[in-house]
C-alpha cells in the first residue's frame, strides 16, 4: 500500500525509471537441401559446424566419387563468417525411417523348449539323401532332400527337408521341430542369426541373406537367397517363418531397443539382420558378413553408430550405454557418449529414457496443412539415438531392505554390444546423379525440385520457426520445376514478412541476358538474387566445387552482421568480400556489373587486389522506392520483429493509457538506439488517443503508428576534380 502523509513530515519516495530496455530475440539463417543424414524434413536448429556435421553429416559417394551438398558448404561458411545459428532442414527422396539397435539382450536364462520354423521354399539341384549338404542348427542336421527321395525318419539330431522339385516349382511349406538348450541371444545357425526375430507369443519372420552368389550358379535365387554347394550340387533357400515357440522356461527378451535420430540405410552399421557380441566376444556369427577384425563392423562408417553396454550391476539395477562411432573397432573405441548408471526403473530419476530420451517428431498432414507431431515423454539429451521402447521395465527394482528383487534382476543387460539395422532409405536412385555445375531442371545433387515443397511449407509457420534469411541452394528460378516450390517460398515469405530470400536465377554457364530476364520475372522486396557461379575449396574433400552464389551469400550477411548491423549494406570491399571463393565463373567488366544491376540482379565483382567481392544490394522489387535495397528490407524485417515481440506482451491486456505508455516505453529507447547506431534518420511512434478512439477501442482494437526515415546507403559516388589556373581563390 502506498505511504500517504496525514500530518506534516516528509516522505521520501522511490521512483525506477532505468529499467533496460530488452534486446529482440535474434534469430539466424534458414536453409534447405539434402544432406548426408538426419531426420527427413524435420527442421533442426544446430549453432555450429561440428554440430552440423554430427546432425546431418558431411561427404558421400556417388558413382565411386566424393561430393559435398551445397547444405554443407553453405552450413561451414555461415560459421565461418560469425554465423550463431543455422535452422536446416533435410530434404530426400523416397521415403527414410531410422535404424533399430540390433537385440539388446536381457540376462534371462533359457531351459529347454522347440522351435517351429516353417522354411519356405527350398530348391536343390540332383540332391540325395545323405549328400552331406546341410544346415547345422544349434546341433541339429537340416538335411535337404529332392522331393522324389525316400525321406528317413527325423531324429533329435537330423532333420530331412524335402525340397521344392526345381527352381521354378511350387512353393513346398515344411515344418520341423527343433530342439534348443542354449540362450537365444546366443542361438546360431550357418544361414541366420535367427534370434533377432524370436519372440514367444506371436509369430515372427527372418529372411536369409545372399552369401557370395555369382549368376554362373545354376538357378540361383537372387532375392535375399542362400546357398550350399556340396559338390556339383547347389542348394538354395529363400524366406521363411517362424509359426511359434515352446518352451518349459523363460525366453530370453529384449531388454529395451534404441533408434537413431538419423535416418536412411546409411544409418545401418550393420549389413546383416543382426549381429550381436555378448561379454568380450568378438567372433562373428557364421555365415554373416556383419564384423571384420579387432570387432570391425563391416557398414560402421563415420556417419553411423554402434552400442555398446557395460558396467552392469545387478545388486543396484544400473549398467551404463555407450555410443560409439560406427567405424571405431575393439581396440580403438570412438565413445562419442556415455551414459552412465542407468537403470529400467521408470520410477528412478535415473530411468534410462530419462537420461537419453524418447521424443520423436513425425511429419503430418499434407499440403499447406503440414505440422509436426511429437510423441514421448522426455527430451533427448543424446544427439544420435533415442530410447525406442523399454521391454522390461523393473519399477522400485530394490525392496525395502535395500535388495534386488529377484523378479528384476534377470532384466539387467548383460556386457555386450552391437550395432543398427533396418534403416531404409537411399540418397540417391542411380550412380549418374548430377552435382556441382551440372545440376538441371531434372536432376539437382539427385533430387527432385518437387521434395523441396513439403519443407518449404512447413517453414512457413512463424509461430514455430524463426528466420530472418532463407536459401535453397540447388533450386534456380531458370528451371521450369525449380520454380513452383521458389514461387511458394516467396509467397510464404511475403507473409510472414519477418525474413528475405536469397534465390539463384539460372544454372551454371548462363548468359548476362538470360540472368536479367530470370530477374524481371520476379518482383518482390522480400528477394535478393546474386550471380555467377562461384568456385570454391570443398570444406571437406578439399576438392574445387563449383557452387551457386546463395551457398555463400548467408556467410556474407552474417558477417556484415556481426561487422556492422543488419541494416548495414551487405556488400562492397568492407563486408562484401568473398575470400573463400578461389574464382567466380565470369570476371564481370564495369558494363556487365551496370547491365546486372540495373536489372536488379547483384554483380560479384573481382578486383585485382580486393579479390572477389559482393558488388550490390538490391531486392528484386521492379519499382524505385527504399525497398529495393537489402540493407532497408533487412531494417524493416529487423523492426517490426522487435516491435512485434512487445506488441505480442499486450494481447488481452486493458486498452488504457497505461498499456500505450508500457508499449512506447520500450519501443522508443530501442528506436533511439537503431538511430544512434545509424539505421534510421528519423522516426516517430504514435500509439494514443489520436489514433485510438472510443470506437477503436470498443472493437477491441490497440493501433499503433510507427514512422520511419531509415538511412540510405552510398552507392553511387561523384568526386569532382576542378583545375583551376595559378592565383585562383577556392571557393568557399
Amino acid at each position: 500500500m502506498a505511504e500517504v502523509l496525514i500530518s506534516p513530515g516528509v516522505l521520501a519516495r522511490e521512483n525506477d525509471q532505468s529499467q533496460i530496455t530488452s534486446q529482440p530475440v535474434q534469430a539466424g539463417a534458414a536453409i534447405i537441401g539434402p544432406t548426408v543424414k538426419g531426420q527427413e524434413e524435420i527442421p533442426k536448429l544446430v549453432t555450429s559446424y561440428s554440430e552440423y556435421e554430427a546432425a546431418f553429416g558431411s561427404t558421400f559417394l556417388s558413382g565411386s566419387n566424393q561430393y559435398t551438398y551445397f547444405t554443407s558448404i553453405s552450413a561451414y561458411n555461415y560459421f565461418q563468417n560469425g554465423g550463431t545459428s543455422l535452422l536446416v532442414t533435410r530434404v530426400t527422396t523416397g521415403s527414410f525411417t531410422e535404424a533399430t539397435s540390433s537385440r539388446i539382450a536381457s540376462s534371462n536364462p533359457v531351459n529347454s523348449g522347440s522351435l517351429h520354423i516353417n522354411i519356405n521354399p527350398f530348391h536343390v539341384e540332383g540332391a540325395a539323401v545323405g549328400d552331406g549338404a546341410y544346415f547345422d542348427l544349434n546341433g541339429t542336421q537340416i538335411l535337404i532332400t529332392s522331393s522324389t527321395a525316400t525321406i528317413p525318419t527325423n531324429t533329435a539330431t537330423r532333420v530331412y527337408v524335402p525340397d521344392g522339385g526345381s527352381a521354378g516349382s511350387t512353393t513346398t511349406n515344411v515344418v520341423n521341430h527343433f530342439n534348443f538348450s542354449k540362450s537365444l541371444s546366443n542361438y546360431k545357425s550357418d544361414w541366420q542369426y535367427m534370434s533377432a526375430s524370436l519372440t514367444n507369443t506371436a509369430t515372427a519372420s527372418f529372411t536369409t541373406r545372399k552369401n557370395d552368389q555369382t549368376t554362373s550358379q545354376v538357378n540361383p535365387i537372387t532375392t535375399n537367397a542362400y546357398y550350399v554347394i556340396s559338390g556339383s550340387v547347389t542348394h538354395y533357400m529363400n524366406d521363411g517363418n517362424i509359426i511359434g515357440i515352446s518352451t518349459t522356461g523363460s525366453v530370453a527378451t529384449q531388454a529395451f531397443s534404441l533408434e537413431t535420430i538419423g535416418q536412411g540405410e546409411l544409418m545401418n552399421s550393420s549389413n546383416n539382420n543382426y549381429y550381436n557380441s555378448g561379454s568380450g566376444g568378438t567372433t562373428p556369427v557364421p555365415g554373416t558378413a556383419n564384423v571384420g577384425s579387432n570387432n570391425s563392423l563391416v557398414s560402421g562408417s563415420q556417419d553411423n553408430v554402434r552400442w555398446e553396454i557395460a558396467s552392469p550391476n545387478t545388486s543396484s539395477g544400473v549398467f551404463s550405454v555407450i555410443i560409439r562411432g560406427g567405424n571405431d573397432t575393439q581396440q580403438s573405441k570412438n565413445v562419442l557418449e556415455t551414459f552412465t548408471n542407468v537403470s529400467l526403473d521408470p520410477l528412478a530419476t535415473n530411468y534410462i529414457s530419462k537420461v537419453i530420451g524418447d521424443l520423436k517428431q513425425v511429419k503430418r498432414g499434407s499440403g499447406t496443412n503440414l505440422y509436426l507431431q511429437t510423441s514421448g515423454s522426455y527430451k533427448n539429451a543424446s544427439r544420435y539415438v533415442r530410447v525406442k521402447e523399454v521391454n522390461l521395465k523393473t519399477p522400485n527394482y530394490l525392496d525395502n531392505a535395500g535388495n534386488a528383487k529377484d523378479i528384476y534382476t534377470g532384466s539387467i543387460p548383460p556386457t555386450q554390444s552391437g550395432s543398427f539395422i533396418e534403416g531404409t532409405g537411399v540418397l540417391f536412385t542411380g550412380s549418374n546423379s548430377s552435382y556441382y555445375q551440372l545440376i538441371n531442371n531434372a536432376d539437382t545433387q539427385g533430387i527432385l525440385a518437387s521434395d523441396y515443397t513439403d519443407a518449404i511449407n512447413l517453414l512457413a509457420n512463424k509461430d514455430d520457426y524463426k528466420y530472418n534469411l532463407i536459401t535453397t541452394p540447388g533450386l534456380a528460378i531458370a528451371n521450369p520445376t525449380h520454380a513452383t516450390p521458389l514461387n511458394t517460398l516467396i509467397s510464404n515469405t511475403e507473409n510472414r514478412g519477418d525474413n528475405i530470400v536469397v534465390m539463384d536465377l539460372v544454372n551454371y554457364n548462363a548468359s548476362i541476358t538470360q540472368v536479367t530476364a530470370q530477374a524481371a520475372s520476379v518482383d518482390s522486396s522480400y528477394v535478393a538474387s546474386y550471380w555467377p557461379w562461384l568456385r570454391v575449396i570443398d570444406p571437406n574433400s578439399r576438392q574445387l566445387v563449383w557452387v551457386p552464389a546463395s551457398t555463400l551469400i548467408p556467410g556474407v550477411y552474417a558477417y556484415n552482421d556481426k561487422a556492422g548491423e543488419p541494416w548495414f549494406a551487405p556488400s562492397g570491399i568492407n563486408r562484401g568480400g568473398l575470400g573463400v571463393v578461389d574464382q567466380a565463373e565470369r570476371k564481370l567488366t564495369n558494363t556487365n556489373r551496370d547491365t546486372l544491376y540495373t536489372g536488379k540482379v547483384n554483380p560479384i565483382a573481382t578486383f585485382p587486389r580486393q579479390g572477389i567481392v559482393v558488388f550490390g544490394q538490391k531486392t528484386l522489387q521492379t519499382k524505385a522506392s527504399a525497398l529495393d535495397r537489402v540493407n532497408v528490407r533487412r531494417l524493416l524485417i529487423a523492426l517490426k520483429n522487435y516491435i512485434s515481440q512487445i506488441a505480442d506482451t499486450l494481447v488481452f491486456e486493458q486498452n488504457t493509457a497505461a498499456t500505450r505508455n508500457t508499449f512506447l516505453s520500450q519501443v522508443i529507447p530501442y528506436m533511439e538506439s537503431v538511430q544512434q547506431r545509424q539505421g534510421l534518420y528519423a522516426f516517430k511512434v504514435v500509439m494514443d488517443d489520436s489514433n485510438n478512439t472510443p470506437d477503436v477501442i470498443d472493437r477491441n482494437e490497440l493501433i499503433g503508428a510507427v514512422y520511419l526515415q531509415p538511412s540510405k546507403t552510398a552507392e553511387f559516388i561523384y568526386l569532382d576534380f576542378n583545375i583551376l589556373p595559378t592565383g585562383a581563390t577556392f571557393p568557399v
